[in-house]
């Protein structure tokens, strides 16, 4: 890092980080998380769940296998910036397309290295993930008291409707299905059923693990009706990942949700749409300290005790003491005990807090694309 700082961090309490920039100029205003991965930086920068946050990399190699666009999640970066411990290094991988920086550059994203991210990550365990402020001016030029104000007065995410920001502006069919050796991405040329996934901020490797499970996939924006839905006649509708309040985008999605439930098809919601079937189900939302951002979550399977490790992105979780009957529990977080998935008893309707088409991984929990298929069959029969 050179002696004149390029880039400042700028936290609502007054505490101020300083640091070499990188990427895009500018100021970003947005609510501070760290997240654990040691792989997938990009998957994690482009992935819509993260509206509204600047994103800490606990992991120090970032950089290191460069960008492509067969990782995108999103057509874009939707974090607002990125915190790291040592400067972006030069990719090293065969399938990279582009380096870290001039990506960031060209999408409009900020980052700033150099910075003590243990640090910062104790004191977003200790207190909550802190409103900030990310400046980056190649000549060093901050006026900090202007910053911390900005962060001050960052409105939050409690209360904020943000599924409306990064959901499809209309609807689309999806056929692609998973990446794999030495093909790359294949096509679904023989579903075997149609689904609807509405979009709250759908990452794309959830509607190819939907694809490559046998279904013939229709989007829908965040505001589709239940009427909408059953205009295509579907046999399963899944109910996606997302930023923001629950409470705020179940305002109108969560009327919807429930009347797919009565319907009696299978359904099915990650992260988001878990938590906004839980409130449809009659459960309540509550806002976590710092949440659930890594792809080394241990999560507890109820029925079994079967552990498997997943990838998590929320700020938010559904109460397990809200539960109402008929409801169950079906995996909790061994970290913290909190609810990680719920199934409706006696109908095909369950939902997970974590991300089982996580890409690059861990794929512990890629069977429940299989259940929700399973459960389509049984439908039909």
């Amino acid at each position: 890092m050179s002696q004149t700082p390029t880039a400042c961090l700028a936290l609502a309490d007054g505490t101020i980080f300083m640091g070499r920039g990188f990427g895009a100029t500018g100021v970003s205003v947005a609510e501070l998380c760290f997240n654990t991965a040691m792989t997938g930086y990009q998957e994690i920068m482009t992935d819509p769940s993260y509206a509204g946050q600047i994103v800490t990399f606990t992991f120090p190699h970032i950089g290191n296998t460069g960008v492509t666009p067969e990782d995108d999640e999103t057509a874009d970066p939707v974090a607002a910036g990125m915190v790291v411990k040592w400067d972006p290094t030069d990719p090293s991988n065969w399938r990279a397309t582009q380096d870290l920086e001039s990506w960031l550059t060209s999408r409009g994203r900020i980052g700033i290295g150099g910075v003590d991210t243990r640090r910062l990550t104790r004191a977003i365990r200790q207190q909550g993930a802190p409103h900030v402020a990310l400046a980056h001016d190649p000549e060093g030029n901050f006026d900090i008291e202007a910053l911390v104000q900005k962060a001050r007065s960052f409105a939050g995410l409690e209360g904020m409707d943000l599924a409306k920001n990064v959901t499809c502006a209309q609807s689309y069919r999806w056929d692609q299905t998973k990446w794999a050796w030495p093909d790359s991405f294949g096509t679904q040329d023989a579903p075997r059923h149609k689904v609807v996934a509405i979009d709250y901020g759908a990452k794309r490797n959830i509607l190819r693990s939907l694809a490559s499970v046998g279904c013939d996939v229709t989007v829908l924006p965040a505001t589709a009706t239940a009427a909408d839905v059953k205009a295509l006649s579907p046999d399963g509708v899944f109910l996606s990942n997302g930023p923001g309040d629950p409470a705020a985008t179940g305002a109108y999605a969560v009327p919807m949700i429930r009347e797919m439930v009565e319907t009696g098809l299978p359904v099915f919601g990650i992260c988001l749409g878990h938590q906004m079937l839980a409130m449809a189900l009659g459960a309540k939302t509550v806002k976590m300290n710092h949440g659930h951002h890594g792809a080394n979550h241990p999560v507890q399977r109820r029925i079994d005790g079967k552990v498997e490790i997943t990838s998590m992105n929320h700020g938010f979780t559904v109460d397990g003491q809200s539960l109402p009957a008929g409801v169950e529990e079906t995996h909790i977080s061994l970290f913290d005990g909190s609810n990680c998935g719920i199934r409706l008893k006696g109908r095909p309707v369950f939902s997970v807090q974590y991300h089982p088409e996580a890409s690059p991984g861990p794929h512990d929990s890629a069977y429940l694309f299989d259940d929700f298929a399973a459960a389509m069959d049984a439908a039909k029969t």
